[in-house]
């Protein structure tokens, strides 16, 4: 196979760890045979310096003609002061809406190994293995937003709406996932107060008898958040709106141990991905060579599987990580007494793909 890769490293860590993710990457062609050219381009703080903006024209058609986009994080405080339009994260909404992007596939998946990492204790750890859905481009974030002033002074508003259709799409995609799984999908809502939520438990429900084989649940968010730190092992494909899904995936996170060991895959209708770690651009740590790469190794894994079509290869990545955590080769964020930097982390990876040469 011949494929397009671009790598989009953006700000603080992201160039570090994409930089492990291309590698793994280039790992990945040796073994089987494959192709794969990069294209680097600048998003969010880095491109702000250069183009003016955080996501070039240039950037976005390079993106829309390639095959995946690898992510590695925008934001930092450089540019904290600049206004809302001209913020690095409008550079990563604006390639979300470029590509088509609408849904946010997360999964969270404990490492035995590093159950110990968890603020949860253990026995409530075991078998967590559960995908979150995110509906991506609808909700809160991008309804209609205003600021007034009244006689008692400022007012803000922020319209939640959605169209039955992108309901209706990202469920879908929910089901078609907890069919290849364990067959379960849990719909998170706030049906008891939001109309928006009564319209999307509505969907879910016609959904459902269209895919017998799928069981649905609802759940409410703020007892989904509850159940999450006490049975997160009881669910196995979570389908929720954008806010929510927001606060929630970042809740599992908690599970794993660590926001650097957490990948993540937008996709859309067309077959361009785009695929990052969850975790941000750490700017405190950026350039000491100690960030967590295995996010962004994993979503590497989800770019193979997703956008290439690549399952052997997906897998053959995703037995190289838990190699390297089953071997204690660990940045510091994950590891005791004697931490691993990023390259040193990435490198581990790389052998165990390759490795894996002849069997």
């Amino acid at each position: 196979m011949q494929a397009t890769i671009v790598l989009l490293g953006g700000d603080g860590i992201g160039p570090e760890v994409v930089a492990e993710g291309k590698r793994v990457l280039e790992a990945v062609g040796e073994r089987f045979g494959h192709r794969f050219s990069f294209v680097d381009e600048l998003i969010g703080g880095a491109a702000l310096d250069v183009h003016g903006a955080p996501l070039s024209d240039g950037t976005l058609a390079a993106c829309k003609q390639s095959d995946a986009v690898l992510l590695g994080a925008v934001g930092g405080p450089k540019w904290d002061t600049l206004p809302g339009h001209m913020r690095p994260e409008k550079g990563l909404l604006a390639l979300r809406k470029g590509l088509g992007l609408w849904a946010n596939l997360r999964p969270v998946k404990v490492h035995p190994m590093l159950t110990d990492r968890s603020p949860l204790r253990p026995e409530r750890l075991a078998n967590v293995d559960l995908v979150f859905v995110r509906e991506l481009t609808g909700g809160v974030y991008f309804g209609e937003k205003k600021r007034d002033q009244t006689e008692r002074g400022a007012r803000a508003f922020d319209a939640l709406t959605y169209e039955e259709y992108e309901i209706e799409r990202v469920v879908r995609l929910a089901f078609r996932l907890a069919a290849a799984r364990r067959s379960k999908v849990t719909s998170v809502d706030k049906a008891n107060v939001l109309e928006s939520s009564r319209l999307w438990r509505e969907v879910a429900e016609r959904v459902a008898k269209e895919n017998p084989g799928v069981s649905l649940e609802h759940q409410l968010v703020d007892s989904c958040a509850m159940k999450l730190l006490t049975h997160a092992a009881s669910f196995d494909v979570v389908v929720t709106e954008n806010m929510f899904g927001d606060i929630l995936t970042d809740e599992g996170a908690a599970l794993v141990g660590s926001l650097g060991m957490m990948p993540s895959a937008s996709l859309g209708d067309g077959k361009t991905g785009l695929y990052e770690p969850i975790h941000g651009s750490a700017p405190d740590i950026a350039g000491k060579g100690i960030a967590n790469p295995l996010g962004t190794i994993l979503s590497v894994a989800m770019l193979l599987r997703h956008s290439l079509g690549l399952e052997a290869e997906a897998a053959a990545v995703e037995a190289a990580v838990d190699a390297t955590v089953r071997a204690g080769v660990l940045t510091g964020d994950l590891a005791g007494g004697a931490p691993k930097s990023t390259v040193e982390v990435g490198a581990y990876v790389v052998k165990s793909v390759l490795s894996a040469k002849e069997g």
